[in-house]
């Protein structure tokens, strides 16, 4: 039977005042970053990167270099690598061939990603073939035109189709939170893909001008945390796009720490989708552990 999506989002309040999220993010920040930045907390952090390269000069040669360095990673550092890759579906079956390290994953993007805007079966179809091709993790994301529409079930059902088409593989949901502006349909979109099956819920595509906010990051895990007690079922949370710094990193991870419990505090359900934070963090790491400024530049 067709879930409803309009009846089932009349058992949220999805009504939030966007000066209130602000002020909220700003108390949590004032009590929790200060403790929070440790360097057991950023090398955490680094273990929590989705490593990602999306764009359109991307080459083989360029994954392979990916994946080699992954692979070489705890030969030189003495800490947890990178959660997983994340490439173009193009790029998947070099990262398959190459990857070897253990625990990290391969992510693709697909369901024409950035845009969303093909047709529902061009979509599953890409979602299916990336995790066919080697793909455990497929990001995707909404039909925000819909969505802005006021178009809830399309983009219900499109979720519902692509994490079909994704079989074994976990889906992220890319709401694009700087398209959406307002708490209110954040909230919204949140609640749509987790009921929806999203394996995670994420910020953006870092394809366009405003991507990853705290706002943003605080009441999607505020959902995440309101769904979990209505389902029992865990989703998890991943932050992306223009988060490069380790000030950036512990600051999502401080807003993430506060809404959510410590079982999710790890790579099975925390991410950071990033490409310049991993050697920013390396760089820091050296720094606190030795005294010394160094520029790291291992990936």
């Amino acid at each position: 039977m067709k879930k409803d999506i309009l009846e089932i989002l009349k058992s949220y309040n999805l009504e939030l005042n966007d000066q209130e999220v602000s002020n909220q993010v700003k108390a949590i920040l004032a009590s929790d970053f200060n403790s929070l930045y440790t360097v057991e907390n950023l090398k955490k952090n680094f273990s929590l990167i989705d490593l990602t390269t999306l764009n359109s000069t991307d080459t083989h040669a360029r994954a392979k270099s990916f994946a080699e360095n992954v692979n070489n990673f705890q030969n030189d550092f003495d800490m947890p690598n990178v959660a997983a890759i994340c490439v173009y579906p193009y790029q998947v079956p070099t990262l398959n061939e190459n990857l070897k390290a253990e625990g990290v994953k391969i992510a693709s993007v697909a369901g024409v990603f950035p845009s969303s805007q093909s047709f529902i079966e061009v979509k599953a179809l890409e979602c299916k073939m990336a995790v066919e091709k080697g793909a455990n993790e497929i990001d995707i994301v909404i039909s925000i035109g819909a969505f802005l529409e006021g178009d809830y079930q399309t983009v219900f059902e499109e979720i519902v189709a692509q994490k079909e088409a994704c079989g074994k593989g976990h889906l992220k949901v890319i709401l694009e939170t700087g398209e959406l502006k307002t708490a209110t349909n954040i909230r919204t979109a949140s609640i749509i893909a987790m009921e929806a099956g999203a394996d995670f819920i994420k910020t953006s595509t870092g394809k366009v001008p405003v991507n990853a906010t705290l706002e943003a990051a605080h009441i999607m895990t505020q959902a995440i945390k309101e769904y979990f007690d209505k389902t029992g079922r865990m989703v998890g949370f991943k932050p992306a796009g223009g988060i490069s710094t380790s000030k950036d990193a512990i600051e999502f991870f401080a807003i993430s720490h506060h809404n959510l419990e410590d079982n999710w505090l790890n790579n099975n359900y925390l991410r950071i989708g990033a490409s310049s934070l991993a050697n920013n963090l390396l760089s820091e790491i050296y720094k606190i552990e030795t005294g010394e400024n160094k520029k790291i530049t291992y990936f």
